[in-house]
Formats: C-alpha cells, sequence, structure tokens
C-alpha cells in the first residue's frame, strides 16, 4: 500500500501505522484507525478512509468491507465519547464552569438546553464536519441522548462521510488527494469560525466583568461620599 507520507513526524508515523494496520488485519485495521480518529482528532479521517478505498481498489479487500468496518470504527469511538460525557453529566460541568474564569454554570444550563432541542441534527450533520465530528459525541453523552437514537445518528452521518472519503480513494486512486485539498479548505474554515466565535465570546465576557468592576467601584465611592456627608452632617450638629 502507498505510504501516506515521507514525513518523519509523529502525526505522519501515527498515519503510516494506521494505514499499515490494513495490511495486516485487512478491513479491521480501517476500523480500528477510524476508532481511533474518534478519539484522538488529530488523525485526520480524511487520509484514513480514502487509502482504505485504495486497498479496495486493489483487491485487499472489498468496498463493502472498508464502508461496513470504517462506519462501525466510527459508531464504536463515537460511543465511547458519549460515555465520557455522560461520566462528566450536567452537574459535574456547572461545577467545573464556575471555576473556570469567564465562564458560568447557567453557560452549562443554556448549552444543555440548546441541545436538547436541536442534538438530533447536531449529531447527524456534526459527524460531517471536521473537528466537531469527534466532539458532538460528547453533549449527546452529557444529556444522556436515547442510545438508541444516539447510535442511528452516528451511524448515518459517519456513513455518508466514510462514503465520500472510501470512494474518493476507490475510484481516484492514487490521486485521491484532490478531494483532501477540499476538506482542508473546510476545516481551516471551521477553525477560523471557532476562532472568532471564541475571540468574540472572551471580548462579550471581558467588557462585562470590567463593566461590573467599575459598577462596583462607583458603588463603593458614592456609599464612602454618603458616610462621610453624614459624619459631618452630625458632627455640625
Amino acid at each position: 500500500m502507498t505510504e501516506t507520507s515521507s514525513d518523519t513526524s509523529w502525526l505522519s508515523a501515527l498515519l503510516d501505522w494506521s494505514v499499515s494496520l490494513m495490511d495486516v488485519i485487512g478491513p479491521a485495521g480501517a476500523g480500528v484507525a477510524i476508532a481511533l480518529e474518534n478519539l484522538f482528532p488529530p488523525l485526520p479521517s480524511e487520509v484514513v478512509l480514502p487509502m482504505a478505498g485504495l486497498a479496495a481498489s486493489t483487491g485487499s479487500f472489498t468496498l463493502f468491507e472498508a464502508l461496513a468496518w470504517t462506519t462501525g470504527g466510527s459508531i464504536v469511538g463515537a460511543f465511547l465519547l458519549y460515555g465520557l460525557g455522560a461520566w462528566l453529566g450536567v452537574e459535574r460541568l456547572r461545577r467545573i464552569a464556575g471555576r473556570v474564569p469567564l465562564l458560568h454554570p447557567e453557560d452549562i444550563d443554556r448549552t444543555v438546553g440548546w441541545f436538547q432541542r436541536h442534538g438530533g441534527k447536531a449529531v447527524f450533520f456534526g459527524r460531517m464536519i471536521p473537528i466537531f465530528r469527534s466532539l458532538i459525541s460528547i453533549p449527546a453523552g452529557v444529556t444522556r441522548m436515547p442510545l438508541w437514537r444516539f447510535g442511528l445518528l452516528t451511524a448515518a452521518g459517519s456513513l455518508i462521510w466514510n462514503t465520500i472519503f472510501v470512494l474518493s480513494g476507490y475510484l481516484l486512486g492514487e490521486s485521491w488527494h484532490v478531494v483532501e485539498q477540499y476538506v482542508d479548505v473546510l476545516q481551516y474554515v471551521v477553525i477560523a469560525v471557532v476562532a472568532v466565535a471564541g475571540a468574540w465570546f472572551v471580548f462579550v465576557r471581558t467588557r462585562a466583568l470590567v463593566e461590573a468592576s467599575r459598577d462596583r467601584r462607583s458603588a463603593a465611592q458614592h456609599e464612602d461620599d454618603r458616610e462621610l456627608a453624614s459624619s459631618t452632617s452630625s458632627r455640625r450638629d
């Protein structure tokens, strides 16, 4: 099978190891690699999946096996993160938020409320968005989304995502990198949106803290002036 990269970085080594699993244990190796990708997002599925498709095109295993095992790996990885979210729970997250600067327990309540209303769409479409592919399983666990519903939505979203990239490797062969370029653009857009949203959140919360501090100082100064005026009036009397 073609090596993913000649680079000797730790990520390239991890990718090469993941791809080598397909040589050793066949399509099950692709499933293991994708399960790990869910737990360790820096391992890019958009590289592992086309390699599974490429292996299927050479007859190492069938296309059906590639899709079945990679989707199964996605489900297993997603359920592990769901378990992490269930272990954290709402109350533990509220306590954590209360200790983190700029966060409030009410932020957790609002997030949970939003997820309870839109969690189905978030899980399904989240499986097709870089970065969020893995993270979306955690709030599903926190809110205790029914396991059957979470499993079906995860399987459906993962199957669509996996099919696109497995087929790119199967049909394009060594030219599958063409698809990767478009995913890189999508990933940069997602990162930019997250960065802007994070910066705006920090700005709004910091401004609110500054204004609250200013109001407290103003109130304290007003109280001091009132007490001074009252004390002066008492001495005159």
